[in-house]
Order: structure tokens, then sequence, then C-alpha cells
């Protein structure tokens, strides 16, 4: 039921893709409506008014890997992927309804997401498929291309040039089949199941398949079908959508300049394959057309505060499942079918079950429409925020960057833009571990991966830097004074003895130096000896029985009033890393009261 894809959880979408089919009606150019359908004189007149709206997102390849180099763009601002697939463009230009992400770089074919905006942070993920050739044919010769799956295309002989002048000579041909039954489709088709019929008027669409094919010469140059030819395309339907195959269906081709698709033309299904001729070639979709509204929900907790990263899904009895995941404002848009009762659904994450937080009937729509939602927490489902400071490794605050939260198996993004962060996530009582990772995007720096137990309900990480050549570090901030970073001179070790007690311990130490704070750190630690990873009370140094921790040496804390809680999230092995999170509050030597909090990031040296 949810999208249990690890990179696609980026994220995610924001709209809604059509991917589930139940059942089918063919458009006939009526209105679902009571109304007569208003059909404006230009399309875009449907797309609303230029609006400016932020985008992250990743590129991804079949193989769920991050692509850097790929170029995007949205209206007329560029922007390229980073080495985790990330881009971000701020203050793009798009419309109310409508915005548009095109994805290119060298041995893809072109990729591409549209979306229905939604304020704040707009999340698009976009996987390319390799422009891999599948067979190789002759200008001036009638031939066939096939794949194993039954798809094909025929080539009557005659292309040309994007200028317009005939080619001769060989043509490479690349072809992809895409198939609704394929959990990956939503990311690999282009834009969004939004298209213009043959009227003018907008539609959804609710594919049953979809062939990309684009023809390069021996150049390498792209080529298309002459004037006057045409080519018989051959697009098998799966199993499982026979029963609601339609005896012919209406062809759409996809817009690439504009962002949507546009009927053109019919296919017959003769036994599992439509069959249909088309003009020319970008991607083209055998779908049924419907009426559809935007929609747009809000999810948020009790208090109002907006719930990020959930996975919204609306049901269709007639044209299935369409899903997204919130943003920071708790918000996730999309097309959904008019007049029709739909069924909302709100879940969390694929680890925490498959049980809805939240089920409500809705509709029928027959304009534009919004809805907010309440998810209480439960015994089952806790509420958690996790705050943090991303600097750059010159200690300035990361202007545009992001940061990557890890739980149960999923990775969300959130946007950095003032050096703050904050991420609403509800989790699951089986695990109360994470990892951080961010990134800055200017100067193309990143901190590591790092654990950390949640700190219900409030979990303030501290100050994380952008330092990719650094590969360990120490770093406390003390009230609101500047984070001490310290990156010299640092051991870490593990005994199974411990001289405070026959329990084991750990070891860190480090100094300032050039690299970092002239200053010093000293950390020792008591550990539970039948499970060394947890949390850790301050360590008193009069109870030779007791397990904690305590960093009092440089610090000049004291025990009294001390109720600084201490996470040991990881303890690996000599060469790896031990990672521990600190934080409280505590009196120093002199009775004057403190808060701190810190990560060492260390590796272990014995």
């Amino acid at each position: 039921m949810k999208n249990s894809n690890p990179i696609s959880n980026l994220i995610l979408f924001v709209l809604f893709a059509l991917l589930t089919v139940t059942s089918c009606e063919k458009d006939d150019g009526n209105s679902a409506n009571p109304q007569q359908e208003i059909i404006p004189d230009t399309f875009s007149e449907y797309f609303g008014n230029s609006i400016s709206r932020d985008f992250l997102g990743n590129v991804i390849d079949i193989n769920h890997n991050p692509i850097e180099g790929v170029t995007i763009t949205i209206g007329n601002e560029t922007a390229t992927t980073d080495s985790n697939g990330i881009f971000i463009l701020n203050d793009a230009n798009v419309n109310e309804r409508f915005g548009y992400v095109k994805a290119e770089k060298a041995g893809y074919i072109h990729g591409s997401r549209s979306v229905v905006p939604s304020d704040g942070t707009n999340k698009v993920t976009i996987m390319l498929l390799e422009a891999t050739v599948v067979g190789t044919v002759n200008s001036g010769t009638a031939q066939t291309i096939s794949i194993a799956n039954g798809s094909s295309v025929s080539f009557d002989g005659n292309f040309i040039k994007e200028d317009g002048s005939t080619y001769t000579g060989s043509v490479d041909v690349i072809m992809h089949h895409l198939d609704p039954a394929d959990d990956d489709m939503a990311m690999q088709m282009p834009g969004m199941l939004y298209a213009q019929n043959t009227e003018g008027a907008e539609r959804m669409l609710q594919t049953l398949g979809m062939l990309a094919v684009e023809l390069r010469g021996n150049a390498g140059e792209d080529l298309n079908l002459a004037n006057g030819s045409s080519s018989e395309i051959r697009v098998p339907v799966d199993a499982s959508l026979m029963n609601i195959a339609p005896p012919s269906i209406p062809l759409w081709f996809f817009d690439e300049a504009r962002g949507y698709w546009v009927e053109e033309g019919e296919a017959t299904l003769q036994g599992n394959v439509y069959v249909g001729n088309v003009s020319h070639f970008s991607f083209w979709n055998c779908d049924i057309p419907a009426e559809a509204i935007t929609f747009c929900v809000t999810v948020t907790n009790a208090d109002n505060e907006p719930l990020n990263n959930l996975w919204a899904t609306i049901t269709s009895p007639t044209f299935g499942t369409s899903n997204g995941y919130t943003n920071e404002n708790g918000e996730v848009c999309g097309f959904v079918p008019s007049g029709e009762t739909l069924e909302l659904n709100i879940y969390s994450y694929d680890f925490c079950g498959s049980t809805a937080l939240y089920t409500e009937m809705i509709g029928p729509f027959t304009a534009d429409a919004n809805s907010a939602v309440i998810v209480q927490a439960s015994s089952d489902i806790i509420e958690e925020t996790v705050t943090g400071i991303f600097n750059t490794c010159s200690g300035d605050a990361v202007s545009n960057g992001y940061v990557q939260l890890n739980y149960g198996g999923q990775t969300f993004t959130d946007a950095v833009t003032d050096g703050t962060f904050e991420i609403n996530l509800l989790r699951c009582e089986d695990d109360n571990t994470f990892k951080i990772k961010g990134s800055d995007y200017v100067n193309l720096q990143t901190t590591d991966s790092i654990s950390y137990t949640f700190t219900t309900p409030l979990t303030n990480i501290g100050t994380i830097s952008a330092c990719n050549t650094v590969t360990e570090f120490i770093q406390y901030t003390i009230d609101d004074e500047d984070t001490v970073i310290i990156i010299d001179g640092i051991q870490a070790g593990f005994s199974e003895d411990s001289p405070n007690s026959n329990s084991p311990s750990i070891n860190v130490s480090g100094f300032g130096g050039d690299g970092g704070n002239n200053t010093c750190f000293y950390m020792f630690g008591a550990l539970d000896s039948t499970n060394y990873e947890g949390s850790y009370n301050n360590l008193d140094w009069n109870n030779t029985n007791d397990t904690g921790f305590n960093i009092e040496e440089c610090i000049q804390m004291s025990q009294t009033n001390n109720n600084v809680i201490y996470n040991l999230t990881s303890l690996g092995a000599v060469g790896e890393y031990i990672d521990i999170n600190f934080g409280g509050t505590y009196e120093d030597f002199n009775g004057m009261p403190h808060t701190v909090n810190g990560v060492v990031h260390v590796l272990r040296d014995n």
C-alpha cells in the first residue's frame, strides 16, 4: 500500500501519480458535472497565475542509485544534481496549478516531473532511463524493432534531422516500455498523468502502458520521422489490467516543451497488445481520460503543527489509488477525479506497519479543493521534533543546503535556508534511533552520517558542520556560546575492564590544536556489561557499580544537579566509528547553571 522504495522516500512526490487501475470509461468529451464544461481559449489558462516556489528533488537510476551532474531546469532557472543526486532550486517561476521540472544528462533519455505546486518545499523524484540502443535501422528501408516483452516499433525508412532536413544513414533506436504494474513507473514517466484532449480541455489520465522512443543518427544527433511518415507502435498490457482494457483507447504523446500529455490518435487492442500509428516520437501513452480537480491536504497534530514526510493516499473507486508525501508545511497536492467520493488515508512509514493513522471519506468535488487533517499520536505512534544548526566548514550558517534524516530504512530530505532545521515526524515505538547527514549545496561539502537517539518529544542535535574532508570530530555547545569543534589529537578506545569497576569502558579525548578550537575534551564512559549501546546518565565517580558518562574534566562540569543524558548509538570495531550524542543541564564548580549539547563522531583506535 505504501512506497517501500528507500530512495523515493526522499521523497517523494508533491503530486498524486495515478498508478493503480480498477475500471474504465471512455471520455466522450461531456462533463461529469451537472454544469456545462467551460474550455478556455488556450490550455495554459488552466494553470493559473505565475508564482514562485521552492523545489528540492533527487534524480536516480533504475537501480535507485543517485545520478550526479544532471541538469535540472524549471522555467528559466537551472541547477545541477550533487553527489547524492539532489538538486535545489528556490524561487523558481511556476504557475498556481502547474510546475514543470526537466532533467537531462548525456547517456539517459530526457526525464521530467510535473507538479501542482504547494507552499513550502516541493519535493520530486525523477528516475532517468538509460539511452540504451535496442536496435539499428537504415534510412530507405522498412524495418521493425522489438524488445523482449513484445513492445515494437515499425519504421518506413524516412527520417529527418531536428532542422527538418532529410537524414540518410543508420538510425539507432532507443526504446523503453513503461508498465503500470511496475512500482517505479511513477518515477520513470515524464511529467504527470495530466493532459490536453482533442477539444483543448484538461484531463487526468489512467495509463495502461507507455512507450518511450528516441532516434539517434550516426553522429549522435536527434532524429524523428519525416513529414507524412508514420510508425506502428505495439504496447503490451499487463495481465493484471486486461480485465479493464477497452477495445480501443486514446493515444497521447508527451509534449517535452510544455510538460503535459496531448491526445493524438487511437490504439486498438489486439490480444494483449495495443496497436496504433504515430507520426513522431517522444513518449506515447495508452490512457483513459477523466475530468479532474486539484486537491491539497494539510496534515497537522492536535497543536496545529505541520507533520511532514507522511504518506498520503487517495483512492477512487474508478481510477484507483494516488499518493504523495507531505512537505515541511504538512501539505501535498495533486489532481484527483471530479464527481467521485474518495477515500483519504494518512500513513506513517513502512517500518511502522501498514495501518493507516487517519482515514476519511471525502468529496465528491466539482472544483479545486483543500482539506485539513489532524493526526493524533498514540501508544504505538510517537510524535518527534528534531532540530539543529547546520554550518559550513568555516562556521557560517548554511544558506542553501539540505539535511537527510534516515529512520527505519527510509530517508527523508529537508531543505536548509538559514542554518537551522526542524523536522517533525511520527515514529513507532520499535526503534528510537535515527541518522542525520547534512549537505552544503553551494560549497559541495557534507557531514558524515551520524547516529542519534530520540529524546522524546524534542531532540536538539546541536550543531553539525559540513566538512567532508574531516574524518572524525568532537563538537559541543555550552549555553549560547560559539560551538567548540575539535578535529585534532583525537584518541578513542574501548576496554572490557573499566578502572571505575569491572564493567567495560570508553575513553575519548581530543585537543583543538591548529585545526580546531584551542581547547581540550575528555570523556569517560562505564558501560552496561550486557548491552553497550543505549542511553546513560552522568557517571557517579563515588559509586564503583555505577554506569554512565562523564565529561567534567575539561568542561568544568560538577556532579551537582547534573541532568546531562548521553546516547551511545554506535560502538564500532577498531577503525570504525564510535557515535555519542549528549545534552542537558548542569552546574559548574561555582554553582552556576548551564546547558550543553554535543556530538562525538570518532574512529575507534583500540
